[in-house]
């Protein structure tokens, strides 16, 4: 098992990617603390590892809150005792909103939950890792992180914050034993686009123009193996890269 020992925290983990990250992480003997707002249906991911033999516990939390983040990461430890896998998965979108129709009330919500909350996340667990001279973060960033206009200026500018954070945090924690890397998936099957209620018709109208060319749509399961790989031994010389998982649709 690639991370039997383990114990890993893993947000917005109650569907989508997060789902499939933290039972992926169980399966290879972590243990997995499910961390979402939705605390019912991560208690049903928590039932679904432990019914195949796996460790974990649900913990709500929304990362937007420094008091949830500090709470999520204290019960990890009073649970498990340590933490070594940090995974920012949590995200919204922001309605393909352009910036001139952009409102401060949604750039601060999508950069609260995008860009703020890995910040918080990382800032509590790096005195763990420091002690111990090890750890290693996995960013859930986006092609939007990468190129101009998968969604709306918000989420863009937020995930390529989110990018700019992996690598800052990577090199300068590299010789204290701590990895940190990202990845930007493309167009992935998740319930993402339940946080988008009234797209901005100009916005969207310009991001659709890439969509064409976007050879296909990925699975959670396809970012869980790229998450393993990335926080597992298996990559132990790969430290502030941000690996793309789209199918190729950025390639073109």
């Amino acid at each position: 098992m690639k991370l039997s020992g383990k114990v890993a925290v893993v947000t917005g983990a109650a569907s989508g990617m997060g789902k499939a990250i933290a039972e992926l992480f169980a399966a290879e003997g972590a243990k997995v603390v499910v961390s979402d707002l939705n605390v019912e249906n991560a208690g049903k991911v928590v039932e679904g590892i432990k019914a195949s033999g796996g460790s974990a516990i649900a913990v709500a939390s929304n990362v937007a809150i420094e008091e949830d983040v500090q709470r999520l990461i204290d019960t990890t430890v009073q649970e498990f005792r340590t933490v070594d896998i940090l995974v920012n998965n949590a995200g919204i979108m922001d309605n393909f909103v352009p910036a001139g129709d952009m409102t401060d009330e949604l750039w601060e919500k999508v950069f609260a939950v995008n860009t703020t909350g890995p910040m918080r996340t990382t800032r509590k667990v790096l005195p763990i890792f420091i002690e111990k001279k090890q750890g290693v973060i996995v960013n859930i960033a986006s092609a939007g992180g990468l190129f101009g206009s998968r969604a709306g200026v918000a989420y863009t500018a937020s995930k390529h914050a989110v990018i700019g954070f992996t690598k800052n945090v990577g090199f300068q924690y590299a010789k204290l034993g701590i990895r940190c890397n990202a990845i930007a998936p493309g167009a992935v099957a998740t319930n993402i686009a339940l946080t988008m209620t009234a797209l901005n018709p100009f916005g969207a109208e310009r991001a659709q123009i890439g969509m064409g060319i976007n050879p296909g749509l990925g699975k959670p399961e396809d970012i869980a193996k790229v998450a393993l790989f990335l926080a597992s031994d298996d990559s132990g010389f790969v430290n502030g890269a941000t690996i793309t998982a789209d199918a190729g649709w950025t390639a073109y």
